[in-house]
């Protein structure tokens, strides 16, 4: 619930409001006095004049409309556009230039020098009106004769009428033509049309193209999905079969395992090596006992070749192939033949796989195929249809016109009647020049004001502390006031210069506490676990994120805590100027293995170390967002109390965001004048989209003068005193050391 506002409030509403005058007070000046002597000067020209007025209502009286309901737009003040007038176009009607060269043709209207009078110059005395909420228009003119007004006011009206009637006429009876030739056209376009969209849908099977494109596009993704599934499946059996094939014979091909495994499995090929290797055992058993010539041998040497070639026929009937099979190979133990009857199976599943992602390869393309002519028509039916639908509605509008033409064509009705004439007028305008002088005074404080608010809105920068506040909504963590005064430029000084170490250089500064303050709350910002690791960055560059992150360094090192500020930002690096260090190697170097960090790390101050950028990479990011980065920040926590990650803004690149993933989160440096509304608010989006653990919002190079309810006014106030007290005690020590 939103508190109450408080009169504190509206004072810096008030001050807000001053410092826009007082930025703008100039420009404002300048339009207000120049309109106010423009409006003066205008005035100081005028001369009295006389205005005789009338007035015209312009309205259609049409009796047979009225009954029957034909013919009403003949004579109406119908209007084109949305944004169009039936009055403003009757009123351009009577200061057309043919009806006022007719008046003055009529009136012989004359100049001072005796000759007719220009069109251009009569039609600037001419003024029309329109009287609010009717149908009435006030017709007037100024001249210097008061007879010559009213002539002239109601000579134009009655002109006007008369030009009315004979429009009305002429547009009734050319309508009627134009009407009766185009109906014949009209209708065969109809029908053409028609014909075209029948002949499309029975060409390209078209029934409802809408439920055809989702079916194909889910389809293609079912598609996909069994594609993706069989490859993986094809994958897993190609391992299998791989493994499989090792152990059963590099060499034995799918169809040499089935054909060993029906050599195996047939009885009559299993009992004729049977009978072929006892013969051979005992051809060799005899042999020791004899020799080659025996008749026991001989006999034995027959009976095993022909027991050797019945095997081979029995073996040709089943592999079907004049090659030699080793006998070795035709007896196979138990467990080889489950690996060749796994072989086969495996060498089957394949070959099913690689079918059926063959046949879902083949339906994939003929949907995408269909798919992809469905835009084109898509689009020819719509030009169709819209075809049909324009001759159909023309059709129907020109039948109904026609009907109504042929009842109104012969009426002489025009679109106003004088319900005013003009009057001789009897005395002179003389409020004109107070008038144009009031106006003046009025359009140059809209102007000035308009200017000013001009200036404000095109000048999108966030200029104050409570700005920044409302405007990013996040913990305010600190508040670090400018080093530098205001300019009378009205800008602020960004780090164009190298930035400064007040912690270091004048620790008994303000602006010190202030970042001192920073690190307190840093502190307690998390109770249950304290903070280790955070990136500093800013929204846009400028906004002094680098001067943040190395007074913050400098302020929690000086408690006794070892720190390690490291320079992330790889795009323009700057603490190295900051610190007066050289940047040879640095994070990059360590990052790609050029460089140990041991060697890079340089102690700037007591208990803070410092890791330059090193060498700028040409893709910075693809160093941050690396495996070697995140181990970089894991052995830093086991190294050092604190560490803080100078990172670049986070419009200008994405390395903020990343590392913030790898730390404790993100502390989010504002300054006014250099951030605007737009780039804090792609900030806050980039922040909110990417999950970002926003620690809290530091506002840097706040102006005193800007901030009507900045504490600092007080801080500067107290240290002027204690500085004066400490400068008077060293003073008087040193008078009595010399006494």
């Amino acid at each position: 619930m939103r508190p109450t506002e408080s009169p504190n409030t509206i004072d810096l509403d008030l001050h807000k409001c001053w410092l826009i005058l007082k930025r703008r007070w100039l420009p404002a000046v300048g339009v207000f006095s120049s309109v106010v002597v423009l409006a003066t000067g205008l005035a100081s020209l005028t001369k009295p004049s006389y205005e005789a007025k009338g007035k015209l209502l312009l309205k259609k009286i049409n009796q047979t409309s009225a009954v029957t309901g034909l013919g009403e737009q003949i004579g109406q003040l119908d209007t084109l556009t949305v944004q169009s007038n039936p009055l403003k176009t009757e009123s351009e009607v009577i200061t057309s230039t043919p009806l006022l060269q007719k008046t003055i043709d009529t009136l012989k209207l004359k100049n001072d020098d005796g000759s007719p009078i220009e069109v251009e110059k009569f039609a600037t005395n001419v003024k029309l009106k329109t009287v609010a909420a009717t149908d009435v228009l006030e017709i007037s003119y100024t001249a210097n004769d008061a007879k010559e007004t009213a002539a002239i006011v109601n000579q134009l009206m009655k002109l006007y009428i008369e030009n009315s009637i004979q429009a009305n006429r002429a547009d009734a009876v050319e309508t009627s033509e134009f009407i009766a030739k185009e109906l014949p056209a009209t209708e065969a376009t109809v029908r053409q049309a028609d014909l075209a969209l029948r002949r499309f849908k029975q060409q390209n099977q078209v029934v409802d193209l809408d439920k055809e494109a989702e079916a194909a596009v889910e389809t293609i993704s079912n598609l996909d999905k069994q594609i993706v599934e069989t490859q993986a499946a094809l994958r897993e059996v190609n391992a299998r079969l791989a493994n499989l094939q090792n152990k059963v014979g590099v060499g034995v091909s799918s169809k040499q395992a089935i054909d060993l495994n029906s050599l195996n499995q047939s009885p009559g090929v299993q009992k004729a090596l049977q009978e072929f290797q006892q013969v051979e055992a005992q051809l060799k058993v005899e042999r020791t006992r004899f020799l080659d010539t025996n008749p026991t041998i001989i006999t034995l040497t027959e009976k095993r070749d022909a027991l050797k070639a019945i095997l081979q026929e029995r073996v040709k009937e089943i592999y079907k192939s004049q090659q030699q099979v080793p006998s070795e190979n035709l007896e196979i133990g138990e467990s080889k033949q489950k690996l060749n009857d796994d072989f086969v199976k495996l060498e089957e599943e394949r070959s099913g796989l690689a079918s059926r992602l063959v046949l879902l390869s083949s339906a994939q393309s003929n949907y995408k195929q269909r798919l992809s002519i469905l835009p084109q028509l898509e689009q020819n039916q719509r030009q169709l249809v819209r075809q049909l639908e324009a001759g159909q509605s023309t059709y129907q509008t020109l039948l109904k016109k026609y009907q109504e033409i042929r009842v109104t064509e012969n009426l002489k009705t025009g679109n106003a009647r004088v319900i005013q004439p003009a009057l001789i007028p009897k005395k002179a305008s003389t409020k004109k020049s107070v008038m144009i002088v009031g106006l003046g005074v009025v359009m140059g404080i809209l102007l000035s004001g308009a200017t000013i608010i001009l200036l404000e809105v095109r000048d999108t920068s966030v200029k104050t502390l409570k700005e920044i506040k409302e405007l990013f909504e996040y913990t305010l963590l600190g508040v670090i006031p400018s080093l530098r005064k205001q300019t009378t430029s009205h800008r602020r000084d960004t780090e164009s210069t190298v930035p400064e170490l007040p912690v270091r250089d004048t620790p008994r500064s303000p602006i010190s506490d202030a970042y001192r303050q920073l690190q307190a709350n840093l502190k307690f910002l998390n109770s249950d676990k304290a903070l280790q690791v955070i990136v500093v960055t800013s929204s846009v560059p400028k906004e002094g994120k680098s001067t943040v992150s190395a007074n913050l360094a400098a302020a929690i090192a000086q408690l006794g805590r070892q720190v390690l500020l490291v320079d992330a930002d790889l795009r323009h690096p700057v603490q190295h100027h900051i610190w007066e260090q050289t940047n040879v190697a640095g994070l990059s170097d360590v990052i790609i293995g050029q460089a140990q960090f041991g060697a890079v790390v340089n102690q700037v101050m007591d208990n803070l170390d410092l890791l330059t950028a090193g060498v700028i990479p040409p893709n910075p990011l693809a160093l941050l967002d690396s495996k070697r980065m995140a181990s970089l920040v894991e052995s830093f926590c086991q190294t050092y109390d604190f560490v803080i990650i100078d990172a670049s803004p986070l419009l200008v690149g994405a390395d903020a965001v990343t590392l913030g993933k790898m730390t404790d989160g993100l502390l989010l440096v504002a300054r006014p004048g250099v951030v605007d509304s737009t780039s804090a608010t792609a900030s806050i989006e980039l922040l909110e989209n990417s999950s970002q653990d926003v620690l809290g919002l530091v506002i840097n190079g706040i102006i005193l003068e800007n901030e009507s309810d900045s504490y600092f006014h007080y801080t500067e106030e107290y240290y002027r005193e204690e500085d004066s007290i400490i400068g008077q005690k060293t003073s008087s020590k040193t008078r009595n050391f010399v006494s």
